[in-house]
């Protein structure tokens, strides 16, 4: 079992430093002697691993990409299968599922994570903790939040994602202080409140963790989204970023000032396209190193999500690096007729309109090897006049003319709710994803 030491974000960045560097040598010795994917990778790019003794010695060692994993799943594997305790995987969305394998010490390494990120926002062991997220399909987050709840001690309730009714009937009745949810179903949660004349102001909620969808803006003040639920409701929002892979999430604290790194947990680096470190406050790409993780850890992984690194002390009294909100995904870049555009950036705009209930953004490949873009819209009112003014602020916000298709809520959700879905996806890419 991994030992934990909570203070190490209030050190002096030379001390976390020292302990990450100490961390960051039991990993090289570990994946050297255990893991037969990065043995290999080792002697191809002849890698003597007794040479990297400091943090800015990772440099000399290539980045891990989604394709090695993809392609070499199980040379990943340092422990016996018999020490498996938990099969995860990755939601495919850039492609084939990933299968993470979790040992006993990795259960209890995520528990350790989101203890330390519910501590970061004000929650304690007095807290009702409502779950309204996928805990099951193979889905590590939903697992995360709720062993990181039992291990602070507070009360948890496991309600799935959706259903209004029933989250406010839950809220009500079992005197939830903290819910976990995508941010754009507080919005539902909100508006079926005020449908259904449910003084939600008055509830026992204080705080919101929105996971899957940012709230923040690449300046950190609130996006549409965030904006739009405190204008409604003053709860206290956060935002957090993980993936399965890294087993790792970086999460606000109170001062909203970016997302934490859990020092003892995960190293990370921000490069640009040719692997340099780009300079604090430059957007690059975030490739993260696992510490900790006993079945299948990661050195200098390449996430493909880009943000920039805040290096400066918090002032909650953290002295450890904050990211910034996720600007987009590399491979979900949209290229339209000489102009780059990412997920987030389309959503912001779709999402300042009162008028769209709902939407789905849909890129694919045409005949000759460039990018075409669909949106498919629901509208509240959907008359004629509605659809055409909806159409020209597309136009004209996106300065590009993609398709856009005005269809009905039903045919929505289907399409963000596909088989074997574990959560809502607004963003489908049917381009060669893996690539």
């Amino acid at each position: 079992m991994m030992q934990h030491n909570i203070n190490i974000d209030f050190q002096n960045k030379a001390e976390i430093e020292k302990f990450q560097t100490n961390k960051l040598i039991e990993l090289l010795n570990y994946l050297e002697k255990e893991s037969k994917f990065y043995q290999n990778f080792f002697r191809q790019n002849n890698i003597d691993i007794h040479k990297i003794r400091t943090i800015t010695d990772l440099k000399q060692i290539p980045p891990t990409t989604k394709r090695d994993i993809q392609l070499q799943n199980w040379d990943f594997l340092c422990v016996d299968r018999t020490q498996i305790v938990e099969y995860v995987s990755t939601s495919g969305t850039l492609g084939k599922p990933v299968v993470v394998a979790l040992t006993k010490s990795d259960l209890q390494r995520l528990a350790y994570n989101e203890y330390l990120s519910y501590t970061k926002m004000g929650i304690n062991h007095n807290d009702v903790i409502q779950l309204a997220l996928t805990l099951d399909k193979q889905f590590m987050a939903g697992m995360a939040y709720y062993q990181g709840a039992h291990m602070l001690g507070a009360a948890v309730i496991r309600t799935g994602p959706g259903v209004p009714s029933m989250q406010w009937d839950t809220i009500f009745r079992m005197q939830t202080t903290t819910l976990v949810a995508v941010p754009s179903f507080i919005i539902k949660l909100i508006e079926y409140a005020e449908q259904n004349h449910i003084d939600y102001r008055r509830s026992s909620l204080k705080r919101v963790l929105c996971i899957g969808e940012n709230v923040r803006k690449d300046n950190l003040e609130l996006n549409i989204i965030g904006k739009s639920i405190k204008d409604k409701w003053a709860i206290d929002i956060f935002s957090t970023y993980a993936s399965s892979e890294m087993q790792t999430a970086f999460t606000e604290c109170s001062e909203g000032r970016g997302g934490h790194i859990h020092p003892e947990l995960v190293l990370a680096e921000v490069l640009d396209d040719y692997g340099n470190a780009v300079p604090n406050g430059e957007v690059g790409e975030l490739v993260i190193t696992t510490l900790g993780v006993e079945g299948m850890p990661l050195l200098r992984y390449q996430t493909g999500d880009l943000c920039y690194v805040m290096p400066d002390p918090c002032f909650c009294g953290r002295n450890t690096i904050r990211i910034s909100p996720i600007f987009g995904r590399k491979s979900q870049m949209v290229k339209l007729k000489g102009t780059s555009l990412y997920p987030p950036m389309i959503f912001e705009i779709l999402n300042a309109k009162a008028e769209i209930a709902d939407y789905v953004v849909e890129v694919s490949s045409n005949q000759f090897e460039t990018d075409d873009l669909t949106i498919y819209i629901a509208l509240k009112n959907p008359e004629e006049e509605a659809s055409q003014s909806i159409k020209s602020y597309l136009h004209a916000s996106l300065r590009v003319r993609p398709e856009i298709i005005i269809t009905d809520i039903k045919s929505i959700q289907n399409l963000q709710m596909r088989e074997g879905s574990r959560k809502i996806i607004k963003f489908i890419d049917k381009r060669d994803s893996l690539k």
